[in-house]
């Protein structure tokens, strides 16, 4: 498919504003984020996001369904660039680039925004994520458990940092994702009666134990230093997950899904039985 515009040099001032946008205070500045790859392009677009330009290569498509990608692009509004495949790996962060690479508004939600109209809310707090790739990664969990929205408190890694979007795989723009200071974030769930559960290797009941049928919260801390006394304090439950080798604990990612998923095999059991 031929583009709007072409992209030959390293020197394009466009080629140079995507490669800036790997850093936060560009990414910041311009009130955009960095979209890489057919799957993750694919679900933002599934998801009403709106790119404002992408940049294909067509010598690097992996498949054959770019070019539909393309001028869905273009239909939502894209500028479309066409770049030569040297030019499209200086811009591209991924070691092996797929041909797409698209810009556009940031993922911004407030508090006061979130839709919230399940009767047993599964929310998901996350405190001080140190790693892109991990924060990615817990929110495909989240997403894959069906949670409504999460909550990120203290963020260390940038929500909008181009590796949330790619171990993400997309999900970012399929669930709400909120920063929120903890004391805002802790009204927010008292106001809706959202029981919070604190993820601690120091306590004593273990996570399958915890009755999570209601509005329930999963809290889970960095993966240095786990929770902060704040999470701690105001904890309605507290539970661990049980390490029966040299490893005290597991990553934050793995420890989330576990226990999202343990919400998601009780309220499965809570429906069958109510139903039979």
């Amino acid at each position: 498919m031929s583009g709007e515009q072409k992209i030959t040099s390293l020197q394009n001032p466009r080629a140079k504003d995507v490669v800036k946008l790997g850093r936060r205070p560009h990414r910041d500045e311009t009130g955009l984020l960095l979209v890489e790859g057919y799957r993750e392009l694919r679900r933002a677009l599934e998801n009403h996001w709106r790119p404002a330009a992408l940049f294909y290569c067509p010598e690097l498509y992996l498949g054959h369904h770019e070019p539909e990608l393309v001028e869905s692009c273009r239909q939502a509004g894209a500028e479309l660039f066409e770049c030569a495949e040297p030019v499209f790996r200086k811009m591209a962060y991924r070691d092996r680039p797929e041909g797409l690479l698209a810009t556009g508004p940031q993922i911004r939600w407030k508090l006061a925004d979130l839709p919230l109209d399940a009767p047993a809310p599964l929310i998901v707090v996350a405190e001080s994520i140190e790693k892109p790739g991990n924060l990615g990664t817990l929110l495909r969990s989240a997403d894959a458990a069906g949670a409504n929205a999460v909550l990120v408190c203290d963020p260390t890694t940038d929500i909008n940092n181009p590796n949330v979007v790619r171990a993400s795989i997309g999900t970012l723009f399929s669930l709400p994702v909120v920063e929120a200071a903890p004391e805002a974030a802790l009204a927010w769930l008292r106001a809706r009666g959202i029981r919070v559960l604190a993820a601690t290797p120091h306590a004593e009941q273990e996570y399958t134990r915890a009755d999570m049928t209601g509005g329930t919260a999963i809290v889970v801390g960095s993966e240095q230093y786990g929770l902060k006394p704040f999470w701690m304090e105001h904890a309605d439950l507290k539970v661990r997950i049980p390490m029966l080798g040299q490893a005290d604990s597991l990553n934050v990612s793995a420890a989330a899904t576990l226990l999202l998923f343990e919400a998601v095999r009780q309220r499965r059991e809570k429906r069958n039985h109510e139903i039979h």
